[in-house]
């Protein structure tokens, strides 16, 4: 069996690579970063150490690496041949990924099963969003109808916390031992691929947005407010009241808003953030709040970790979700000159209305119920940077 992963960085090798490499897949990743495919290319393993209370490591095997930037060609036969491709590389890259997919999947010989493609990433309906990229970029709808007969694309929920590395770690990689890799079985109708380590549910929604909007909401929160409090760390940050509580105010508000929607059970979901609360305190991942914290513009998004939420409890409880709204003036004051959002965002509530940003930014029109709530948050961010 041969998976393609596009995507050779911390989380493709730490966990999508990890897990295909234990379920006996062959790993070929796909990555434009010449040095890391070089790296990887000139290997023959790398390691994993998995940090917690039972910390171990595991050998990676069995790989190759192909830079994608440079060897189109290598990479479309790959594809062609593959069983799996996965991808870890941001929602945003995805439509860059996706026209050497489609002349992969060309490739194939006639009559040869489905090729199983799983975006592993931080967004709703990635899998959707690649297949979209993909077919839209085709030529004709007879193009279209006979590639998309040859694939499976399969939404997932990924959920690893990967730290930024150190220095010398070279190609090894240290993460967290939790993991959550769950894929929608439906659109396999009956023939998903054999992968151990992931879980194949029936509904793939409440999935989702439980791990987006209590995971990524939960660390984001952690990170802005940690940073307005000066600590430079996720676990330090959550020895801190002011931040803890934050969070944990957060999360009940997400919690009250997925139970509403999903009909998800409040003593499951309770018990589901507190496991992701105790996460956040592990002293052996080394994990910056700047690094958490990056690009604040897309984390302030409609349908993020944020508005998302905020959005939903608005709708399905009622009232206005106080917490939600602090996580977003915390995130509005993350101002760090290496991140290039970051600076955007300061430049912005320098110069922007607070009704515009509210609609343009976070996409909440006027109109709305956290419209006006959200205009406040705005307005009380321009003063404290502006003076």
């Amino acid at each position: 069996m041969k998976a393609v992963h596009f995507g050779a960085g911390n989380i493709g090798r730490g966990f999508v690579g990890l897990l295909l490499h234990e379920a006996g897949y062959e790993v070929v990743f796909a990555d434009v970063n010449a040095e890391l495919i070089d790296a990887l290319a000139a290997a023959d393993s790398y390691d994993v150490h998995l940090v917690g209370e039972d910390s171990t490591t595991k050998t990676v095997t069995g790989f190759r690496a192909i830079n994608s930037a440079t060897d189109e060609e290598a990479l479309v036969a790959e594809i062609a041949s593959a069983d799996v491709v996965t991808t870890a590389v941001g929602p945003r890259i995805l439509r860059f990924v996706a026209p050497v997919i489609a002349r992969g999947l060309a490739a194939r010989v006639e009559g040869a099963p489905k090729l199983a493609v799983m975006a592993c990433e931080n967004a709703i309906g990635a899998s959707d969003l690649l297949a979209a990229e993909l077919l839209d970029g085709l030529a004709d709808d007879e193009q279209r109808e006979s590639l998309a007969a040859r694939a499976v694309f399969a939404n997932t929920a990924v959920d690893r916390i990967v730290p930024a590395q150190a220095p010398d770690a070279g190609i090894d990689v240290t993460v967290e031992t939790f993991y959550e890799w769950v894929v929608d079985r439906t659109p396999f109708e009956g023939s998903e691929p054999a992968i151990p380590g992931a879980h194949f549910v029936d509904a793939l929604g409440p999935y989702i947005e439980r791990k987006l909007f209590t995971v990524n909401t939960g660390h984001a929160t952690v990170a802005y407010t940690g940073f307005a409090e000066g600590a430079a760390t996720i676990s330090e940050a959550m020895q801190l009241p002011a931040v803890r509580t934050a969070a944990e105010a957060a999360l009940r508000e997400t919690s009250a808003a997925l139970s509403a929607k999903h009909g998800l059970p409040e003593s499951e979901l309770a018990a589901y953030r507190a496991k992701i609360l105790e996460r956040f305190t592990n002293p052996y991942l080394v994990d910056e709040v700047t690094r958490v914290g990056r690009e604040p513009l897309r984390k302030l998004g409609r349908n993020d970790r944020f508005i998302g939420p905020a959005a939903d409890y608005a709708e399905y409880v009622g009232g206005i979700p106080s917490a939600l709204l602090k996580a977003v003036g915390a995130a509005l004051r993350f101002d760090v000159p290496e991140d290039t959002q970051s600076v955007e965002l300061q430049q912005i509530l320098q110069e922007g209305r607070p009704e515009a940003i509210v609609a343009e930014i976070m996409g909440i029109e006027p109109g709305h119920a956290l419209h006006e709530p959200l205009v406040a948050v705005v307005r009380e961010a321009q003063e404290a940077v502006n003076g």
